[in-house]
């Protein structure tokens, strides 16, 4: 009688000889595992791209083509399943995942601050516990008929105590990163879910160590206990030992000196170590990392090089195979006829009823209104990677079955997806702003009339010659000037953009947290200012992915009842004074603000106005030039120029260009200027374009709402500075260019490059004198002064100004409200020191 044995496949060789010596590489570890990375990266990230549009966390795309590279859709081809994911490799590809995840988690605790939970308030505590409570009870529900129907001869106790905690998890990550996508960070809701969201996280864990616990091979509930108590022990000995040592390297780690490499890889070692000790309890090597995270101090630059060094390498490569090695093993076949698929829909009704049902109740109790708690009640239903560590580790310890753990794989994806539309649906907040009418720098009644400016930056770069700028606009008026230093920070996929939402729920839309220990050094900077002049200042911080952040941009502007935005230039100025580009994204920005923004908008090209250091009032000594084309945006470059003019260290040169007259300087004309102020920009696929992307000068035809057109008003303000703002003011001078062509334009601008800033009108009625510029937003003049073929070490200020009757307002529900009260954070107004000479009066 013949006998078959069963033979175990060979292990896999790490690396071949190559195809040339015979070999297939996907026979061999290294390479296949290369390739699956390989594909699991481009698989998910084009599936992210995909879902943009439905404005979905990146999670759901990485759930979802896991589940697509698996058995339930690609794999179902069993030569594409043998081939890229054998059996034989999944052990290799497995290990990597979870090395991954266990990084990921010390990433995940490092940015989970206890303090702040601490400080959680009642409200956020009882809306946390009730979404816990309820969802674990009603798992109970879903445990009982799971276990008669589909879930057949598990463990009993450990099922159920999955079940409760797979159905009572909200993903704080995930739920982080939905409401800065719907901008809701800085609202009441967004503040009440992120502060519930971070209890139930905490909460999750212990309830999943609890539930790791139960669902040992041994049965016996004194194993239980051992587990149980050994990592508490552990975690002890974690806060008490451990952390010591972790204070001792943060502090041997001060600003500004590079971290040590030994501690660096003292800390990765660390982790893993803490992954050997709690899976030799037998919890799970994640806890121990997670530990490892919590205790780490958070003060001190040492957190912020660590999660840099990690965070890349882990989601971006290394995260995305946990997912697919979830996928393998979810196999929605499995899910067969009416009842299992009833049973989908039920384990789907009691997630979202245990979770939406308690949070709204409590919140109802609280007083909270209806939409709040709605909305309150679908952001808790987010799920995200502890829900898929809770039912892989069932999967794993036979606690949950193939059919049980793809109907809850799908019930963490259904209940994920369907909160950022339906929280759209329902909830749209209304921003409170102030209605206001100083709007533009340019006004009538400019003498006791405050100037606010919304000053936005991205990095260290620009902040010297913002503060030069800043402090040369101070003037001489009583009421002085405000300025809100609003810091633009891209809200990325990384661990380490929670940090930033940590800090933009401690305040308004979103400020720093004045109470922070590592305080940043770009609001030390703004802050010092502030102590050395009287200007008043407010930091602020705008956390957003950079495609919406111009609403931010143009929502602070419009509450804080700014008459000016400036923005950098998205290119800096390099040591052989060349300028380089930041990135497409930057430009992008600056395109939308001008196209949305309530106010008047400058875009500052730095060439390095005042030097690299702040300079104090006393030592400012420039002079300034204002190119006067005529046009709406031209009336506020004087204005503006105007007011710095006013500094007795500034010295202000206006330059009036003219077309010239007769038949023949008609003919000039068109190579030149625009007969009807309206610029000549070719736009390409980036550019802004007429009508559509932004708004255009008014022909000298139109007239404004005085009735007057845009040439009387030219020659109105022209008069009335030389009349009046010129004779008051010695250090103003004036001086008039006929030009007829583009080249005439040029030499005159040449002449007066020795200057140490330009101030331009954006829209400057006359044909673009660069056609090929990829610089729209700046205007004809701004795209020269800033071209590499003019050679100039003058910065520049492109100005344009705010039209109300094309102003395109952002797509979020503003609110407006009579101007009768101050906006409540606005600090209080340190007015500019009083000359005892006359001022000079306000340009109007």
């Amino acid at each position: 009688m013949a006998t078959t044995n069963n033979v175990c496949p060979a292990p896999m060789k790490a690396t071949s000889n190559g195809s040339w010596q015979g070999d297939n590489p996907l026979d061999y570890a290294l390479p296949l595992v290369i390739v699956q990375i390989c594909l699991v990266v481009a698989f998910t990230r084009t599936l992210a791209f995909l879902l943009r549009p439905l404005r979905q966390p990146r999670v759901i795309a990485e759930i979802i083509g896991g589940i697509l590279l698996g058995p339930s859709a690609l794999g179902r081809s069993h030569k594409f399943l043998e081939t890229v994911f054998p059996k034989r490799s999944l052990t290799v590809l497995e290990t990597l995942a979870n090395i991954g995840l266990l990084f990921f988690l010390f990433l995940v605790g490092l940015e989970l601050d206890l303090n702040s939970i601490k400080r959680t308030g009642k409200k956020a505590l009882a809306i946390a516990l009730a979404g816990i409570t309820l969802p674990f009870a009603l798992g109970i529900v879903a445990w009982a008929v799971l276990r008669s129907t589909v879930s057949q001869g598990v463990a009993q106790v450990p099922f159920l105590v999955f079940m409760g905690v797979a159905l009572s998890i909200t993903a704080f990550p995930v739920l982080a990163r939905i409401l800065a996508e719907l901008k809701l960070l800085t609202t009441d809701v967004g503040r009440m879910a992120m502060s519930a969201a971070a209890v139930n996280d905490v909460a999750a864990w212990i309830l999943l160590a609890l539930a790791v616990a139960l669902s040992g091979n041994d049965t016996s509930p004194l194993v239980s206990l051992y587990v149980l108590g050994a990592g508490i022990a552990f975690v002890l000995l974690a806060a008490f030992a451990i952390r010591p040592l972790l204070v001792w390297m943060v502090r041997r780690s001060p600003e500004g000196e590079p971290v040590k490499e030994m501690y660096v890889c003292a800390i990765l070692a660390l982790v893993l170590a803490a992954g050997f000790v709690t899976d030799a309890i037998g919890i799970h090597a994640l806890f121990g990392a997670f530990i490892v995270g919590i205790i780490m101090p958070k003060e001190g630059p040492f957190t912020g090089i660590l999660i840099e060094k990690i965070e890349d390498l882990v989601s971006s490569l290394f995260l995305p195979l946990y997912f697919v090695s979830s996928g393998l093993k979810t196999d929605v076949a499995t899910i067969r006829g009416a009842e299992s698929w009833g049973i989908l829909c039920l384990v789907i009704f009691l997630a979202c009823a245990g979770k939406f049902g308690g949070t709204v109740l409590v919140s109802m109790a609280f007083k909270i209104p209806a939409l709040e708690a709605l909305a309150l009640g679908l952001l808790m239903n987010t799920k995200g990677l502890v829900e898929l560590i809770v039912l892989n580790i069932g999967k794993d310890r036979k606690v949950l079955n193939d059919q049980t753990f793809a109907i809850l794989v799908l019930m963490a994806l259904f209940t994920t997806f369907m909160t950022t539309p339906l929280v759209l649906a329902i909830y749209k907040p209304a921003r409170r702003v102030t209605a206001y009418k100083h709007r533009t720098v340019e006004r009538a009644n400019g003498v006791d009339t405050e100037l606010r400016i919304l000053a936005c930056f991205h990095s260290s770069r620009n902040i010297p010659t913002m503060i030069n700028l800043i402090e040369s606009s101070r003037g001489t008026r009583r009421r002085g000037i405000t300025v809100y230093a609003m810091h633009l920070m891209e809200l990325s996929e990384r661990p380490s953009a929670i940090s930033m939402v940590h800090k933009a729920r401690l305040n308004g839309l979103p400020f720093w947290n004045k109470k922070r220990d590592d305080r940043d050094h770009i609001v030390v900077a703004f802050e010092a200012y502030q102590q050395l002049s009287s200007v008043s200042i407010r930091p602020m911080t705008a956390i957003s992915h950079f495609s919406t952040i111009h609403e931010d941009v143009c929502t602070s502007a419009q509450q804080k009842r700014a008459s000016l935005i400036l923005l950098p230039f998205h290119k800096h100025q390099r040591l052989d004074g060349a300028l380089d580009s930041l990135g497409h994204d930057f430009c992008q920005i600056n395109q939308r603000v001008l196209r949305y923004a309530p106010c008047s908008v400058a875009i500052l090209v730095n060439r390095g106005l005042g030097g690299a250091t702040q300079v104090s009032a006393s030592d400012v000594s420039f002079s300034a030039v204002v190119l006067f084309f005529g046009g709406r945006d031209d009336r506020e470059a004087l204005a503006y120029g105007v007011r710095i003019a006013e500094h007795p260290g500034i010295g202000l040169t206006v330059v009036r260009f003219l077309p010239p007259g007769g038949e023949d300087g008609k003919v000039l004309m068109t190579s030149c200027w625009n007969a009807d102020h309206r610029v000549t920009v070719h736009p390409d696929k980036s550019s802004v374009k007429d009508d559509d992307q932004t708004r255009t000068a008014t022909s000298t035809s139109a007239t404004s709402a005085g009735g007057k057109s845009e040439k009387e008003m030219d020659e109105e303000n022209i008069t009335y500075f030389k009349t009046k703002i010129k004779p008051a003011n010695p250090s103003i001078s004036y001086e008039e260019k006929v030009v007829g062509t583009k080249e005439e334009v040029t030499e005159v601008i040449r002449g007066v490059n020795k200057c140490n800033l330009f101030l331009v009108g954006r829209r400057a009625p006359m044909a673009s004198l660069d056609p090929k510029t990829d610089c729209p937003e700046l205007g004809p003049v701004g795209c020269l002064l800033a071209s590499p073929d003019f050679f100039t070490t003058a910065s520049a200020l492109v100005i344009q100004q705010y039209e109300p009757a094309a102003h395109q307002p952002i797509s979020l529900e503003l609110e407006e409200v009579d101007e009768v009260q101050d906006i409540p954070d606005t600090p209080a107004h340190t007015h500019a020191g009083e000359s005892s000479s006359a001022a000079a009066a306000a340009f109007r």
